[in-house]
Parts: structure tokens; sequence; C-alpha cells
């Protein structure tokens, strides 16, 4: 049997790994800078040429690939009710790979549709109503994106009883408008698959096209999924046999967290308050990471919290933010500065980690005291994948993981405390989430192998 190239086309690196299907052997694996401001065929094929250099020359039986480049999918979610129909819009975003960069509730205003059109989004998500319940506000939102001068694709999911004359309006105004199922057909009850499969299709059609990734028919067989899409299809086929987990991709821009859990409670007397959250759910923390987001650590913790991660002054880690500033390449060298790195990573982790768990909290009953849960209990997890250039590349990402765990800044977070630090040291997990549409036992096996 022939191998398999699996490609990704990230926003910063195209990494290409090439597996031997039959015995399930990792070949290679190899990465060049993505050219996406000129053409992306340029870091594609400077990546197969270097893992040809460990292959040698190789006839693929299948090639499969997945992108993030130039930001990935960029989309906006407009709904109902804050808690509600916008939550929801945004986990079905999340869930199908796309970073949602601003979400909307209630009737947009003139204001809201300037700020839409400025943003440009690569997709819309239009919900609003349970089936049955209110139409006026999706239907409103509907002539107010229609006269936004942009040309994006809109995903019509609200209440069915409005779903048609909302997109009605829309493609009357020249837009692409595609209805599917009602992310929340019933108060507290979401229905977010056959959204996420649509994001998924408008990707493939449409923004693979726009990014410029089409001209890559001769090299691939076909992009199959956005990056994050493929990495929660690995963690989800991995977790039938480890059971549940979460995982930390830490990037130069963002940190994504991922979880595939019930998430149910574990503490004795606790109630569920909030949406049901999915079992696989991903969060992307757009304002934390190494090196372009490396101000966004300090301003959501402090000076003085951020140096406790590690043995270095206030005026050693500011001198290092203000050299990330002028050179977002830089490498830590000298101790000092491979100290303030770690801070820098520990502290991303950690609120990473918190934000996307849930919290418990006590609430007194006349039956005396209780707990309220909010969001995902993570604290059984016993396994965290650690990914990224930053956790790959240290020698330190299981005591960067144990060092966020352990913190005591978030005594109400149901975070993971105990959880095994695996590192994705060969960054395969895109690959083998593509690798799963070929055959779901094999990209088990090889995580299962390479990862533990």
């Amino acid at each position: 049997m022939k191998p398999v190239l699996l490609v990704d086309f990230g926003s910063t690196y195209t990494k290409a790994t090439a597996v031997e299907a039959e015995s399930g052997k990792l070949m290679g694996t190899a990465q060049s800078y993505t050219t996406v401001e000129q053409d992306i065929s340029l870091g594609l094929e400077k990546a197969l040429a270097e893992l040809k250099g460990q292959t040698g020359a190789l006839e693929y039986e299948k090639r499969y690939a997945c992108s993030s480049a130039a930001g990935g999918l960029r989309m906006i979610a407009s709904g109902l009710v804050p808690s509600l129909t916008s939550e929801a819009a945004k986990r079905a975003a999340l869930g199908a790979g796309a970073k949602v960069i601003r979400t909307y509730a209630y009737e947009l205003t003139e204001d809201d549709t300037a700020e839409i059109a400025a943003l440009a989004p690569d997709i819309l998500l239009l919900c609003g109503g349970t089936d049955g319940g209110n139409s006026a506000c999706a239907l409103h939102n509907a002539e107010a994106i229609a006269s936004i001068d942009r040309d994006f694709p809109v995903v019509v999911a609200c209440n069915r009883a409005c779903a048609r004359k909302c997109a009605e309006i829309l493609t009357a105004a020249g837009r692409e408008a595609i209805v599917t199922e009602n992310v929340m057909p019933q108060f507290n009850s979401l229905n977010i698959e056959p959204c996420q499969k649509v994001i998924r299709e408008v990707f493939l059609r449409r923004i693979i096209q726009a990014k410029g990734l089409s001209r890559m028919h001769e090299l691939i067989s076909g992009i199959l999924m956005p990056t994050p899409a493929a990495v929660l299809q690995a963690l989800t086929v991995l977790s039938e046999d480890l059971g549940e987990l979460c995982a930390v991709d830490l990037g130069g821009a963002t940190t994504d967290i991922y979880s595939i859990t019930e998430g149910l409670p574990t503490k004795a007397g606790t109630v569920l308050r909030g949406l049901p959250e999915p079992y696989a759910k991903r969060t992307v923390e757009g304002d934390i990471g190494m090196r372009y987001s490396a101000n966004g650590v300090l301003e959501a913790v402090g000076l003085k919290r951020l140096c406790s991660n590690a043995d270095i002054t206030e005026e050693q880690m500011t001198a290092w933010l203000a050299r990330i500033q002028e050179d977002k390449g830089i490498l830590p060298r000298e101790p000092w500065e491979q100290q303030a790195d770690f801070a820098l990573a520990a502290t991303a982790i950690e609120v990473g980690l918190a934000r996307h768990a849930g919290e418990i909290e006590p609430v007194y009953t006349p039956m005396g005291l209780a707990y309220q849960q909010t969001g995902k209990d993570l604290t059984r997890v016993k396994q965290i994948l650690l990914t990224g250039g930053a956790l790959i590349h240290t020698g330190k990402a299981a005591e960067l993981a144990q060092k966020a765990m352990a913190t005591t800044f978030y005594p109400s977070s149901l975070m993971p405390r105990q959880a095994q630090a695996v590192v994705d040291r060969h960054y395969i997990l895109s690959a083998m989430g593509l690798l799963s549409q070929y055959d779901r036992t094999l990209a088990k096996t090889m995580m299962i192998k390479e990862l533990l």
C-alpha cells in the first residue's frame, strides 16, 4: 500500500507528514514558512523537498490537507440573547474550526453593521429564537446584514419559522445564504452539529479559494477541514481509547484549548447551570500568545502575577516583553530570558485552561449548603496533550503544564489539576485528524504509538 501525505497549511508554518498506511509508521515530518503573501505553493514545495530528504522519493496513495493559513476562517455570529443563542452560535463556530472574531446579540444597529463591514469576516452565522419563538429579531438582522457592502456568505441557523424568509432577504440583496437547522430549537437545547457541517462545507467551497489554496489541487487530493477541526477530530478519536482528555495548543498569537469529556459534576450536591456543554469542545483565546499576543498575557494577570510563575524581576519581564514587541521571532538565550519565556508560557496555559473550564460556587439553600456548576468539570481529566511550537521545542513542556495546573489564583475553577502531560513532539495531531478520515483505526493506533 502506498504512503499517505498529510499537509497542514498553518498561519506561520506549512507542515508535511508522510505515513506508511499499511504498517502505521511515521515516515517523516517537515515544515517550511507558509508563503501566503506570495504563492502558498512555494511554502508547500519547500516542506515537501525537506520531507523528500528524509524519506526519499515517494508516490502517495492519498494527499490530504487542512488549513488555518491567513488567519483561518474568521467568523461573526449574530443571535438574540447573549447567554443563549449567541453562545450557541459561538460554540458551533468554534467546534467547526472557525475563529469567532465578534458576536452580537439583539437587533443589529447601524454602528454594528458598520463594524461588521470593517471587520470583513469570511462568514457570518445568523441565529436567534427557538423554533416557533421570536422571529422579529432574526428578520431585522437579515435586513441589516443584507445592507452591508461586503461579500461574505451567511449561514442561517435561526428560528425555523423565519429561516427561509431570512434567506430570501439575503439572496435578494445578492448575498449567498445557506439555511440549516436551528442551533437552539428549544430553550436550553443545543443542536450545533448541522450548523458545524455547513460551516465546514462553506470553508471548503469558498474560503479555501479566497485564501488562494485552490491552486494546490495538483499537489493534494483535497483540503478536508480547518486545522482546529482536524485537531478536535484527532483528540476525539484518541479519547476512544484514553478516555477523557484535554489539549493545549500554545501559539504565537492565540491559545487553543480542547476538552473531550462530558464534564459533569464530580462533587456531591452540585447542580448544573447554563447551556449544556458539548462533549468535544474547543475555545480560542485570541488575546493570549507567546509573541504577537504576549502583552495580552500581561494584561490578563498583571505584571506581579506574571513574574510569580518564574524567578525573575518585574524589570526583567518588562524588558523581555519589550524585546518581543520589537522582534516577534526572538528566541530566549540568556537564563533570565528563558525564565521570562517560561513564565509567559505557564501563565498563558493557566489562563487558557481557567477560561475553558467551568466554575463551581457554594450556594446556601433551605436544605443547607449546595454547589452550582457552570461549564465543564475537568478536574478528573488524567491526560493533557501539549502542542504548538512554544511547547514542542521547549524541554520543559510537562513542567509548564504542571505549573499552570497548580495555580492557586483560580480557586473556583474546575480546570485539570493532576493531569499527566503528553507532548506532541512531531506536531502530528492535525495530521492524525486528517488521517482519521482515511482510516480511523490507523490514526488512533499511530497516535497511541507516537504520543504515548
